[in-house]
């Protein structure tokens, strides 16, 4: 889960069981970090993923950074 708006966090929230720690983690998170579900585990993470690579012009979802 990333960065969600207020209110959907809050219906987030109660309906995955994500305590007010956790849901510190997806409360103004940058790109690449938020929350990973691992069954029951929700782990915090942070992806820091190099841009000047071309897997990373093939794979970004932002159409301004997109290789020709």
């Amino acid at each position: 889960m990333l960065n969600q708006a207020s209110g959907d966090r809050q219906i987030l929230a109660k309906q995955l069981n994500i305590s007010p720690h956790q849901l510190s983690y997806v409360t103004q998170s940058g790109e690449g970090e938020g929350l990973i579900f691992y069954g029951s585990t929700i782990l915090p993470f942070t992806d820091r993923f190099p841009k000047d690579t071309e897997l990373y012009s093939i794979m970004t979802t932002k159409p301004q950074e997109k290789a020709d």
